[in-house]
């Protein structure tokens, strides 16, 4: 049985497909648009244009369920990008009368727990701290013995702290104190409690993903590494924070795409290493998508 779930984020707007059977899953296809949708909102809502932009991509994906045959089996649910809104029952009402999707917002705890929860169905890790840097939240899960301890979910991301304190593409010296800044302000709303020691960092999402690609370009890990160290992470940030021509050079090689998100994406993850004081950082292919099959879609 094929099914398909679609990821409203507030950076981009992700499908999967995925072929079930007695309980387990394989992935059949992939497919991202990069929507910005955080770009879109304004003293709180999003605009009508960042609905549009939603219904569109939507609908693009839509057209390739159609190709696949599995239209009815279509799971869709957002984030971040329609969950910390003003206007969210309008916005999502809105886009499921224009796509005939019904969109499901999962809550932050939510959203972390489906991310550790998917995750956990590739990895094997017994204690540390899970994190995914979205484009207008950031989720965290802390686990040991295979027990959760907490679960929280922070209003930074990338393209939220790109929209909020950088003036030009790449952020300059000021921006880089202001982004250090908003990241440690937040989470100290909910701090992670300096004196707690975790030896894994387990990563998940596009920012995750687009470092590990950094990591493999400067040649700091083998193409087939999912695993760095803290010293390889502090120098994936000395590239991106260092000369800005430089930065700039690399980013565009590398993932161009994300060149305003990846260096605030970038500050998200080192700040939560250095606070968790993390030996390894690790990236999963698998995150709230597969969470979201597991326990939303299979039960």
């Amino acid at each position: 049985m094929k099914y398909s779930v679609i990821d409203i984020g507030s950076n981009s707007i992700r499908l999967t497909v995925y072929k079930v059977k007695n309980g387990n899953f394989k992935i059949l296809f992939k497919d991202k648009k990069m929507a910005g949708l955080a770009g879109y909102v304004e003293k709180g809502c999003i605009s009508n244009r960042g609905i549009k932009r939603a219904c569109d991509l939507l609908m693009e994906f839509k057209g390739t369920l159609e190709d696949f045959n599995i239209t009815d089996r279509a799971f869709v649910f957002a984030t971040a990008s329609l969950r910390n809104i003003v206007n969210s029952d309008e916005a999502t009402a809105k886009i499921s009368a224009a796509t005939g999707f019904k969109i499901d917002i999962v809550t932050g705890e939510q959203e972390a727990l489906l991310g550790y929860n998917g995750v956990m169905r590739e990895l094997c890790v017994n204690d540390g701290v899970f994190i995914d840097i979205g484009g207008a939240s950031t989720e965290i899960v802390k686990f040991k013995n295979g027990l959760l301890l907490s679960t929280h979910s922070y209003r930074i991301g990338s393209l939220k702290l790109y929209k909020e304190c950088v003036k030009q593409i790449l952020p300059e010296k000021q921006s880089l104190k202001s982004i250090k800044k908003a990241i440690s302000t937040e989470l100290e709303k909910m701090p992670l409690h300096k004196g707690d020691v975790y030896d894994s960092l387990i990563c998940t999402g596009g920012t995750a993903r687009s470092i590990f690609k950094f990591a493999r370009y400067l040649e700091l890990i083998s193409p087939a590494d999912n695993v760095m160290t803290k010293r390889e992470l502090e120098k994936i940030g000395e590239v991106l924070t260092g000369d800005r021509k430089e930065a700039a050079d690399v980013i565009l090689k590398v993932d161009p795409e994300r060149i305003h998100t990846i260096i605030p994406g970038y500050m998200i993850m080192k700040s939560i290493a250095d606070k968790t004081k993390a030996k390894e950082i690790i990236v999963s292919s698998y995150g709230v998508r597969e969470g979201y099959l597991c326990q939303k879609v299979l039960g």
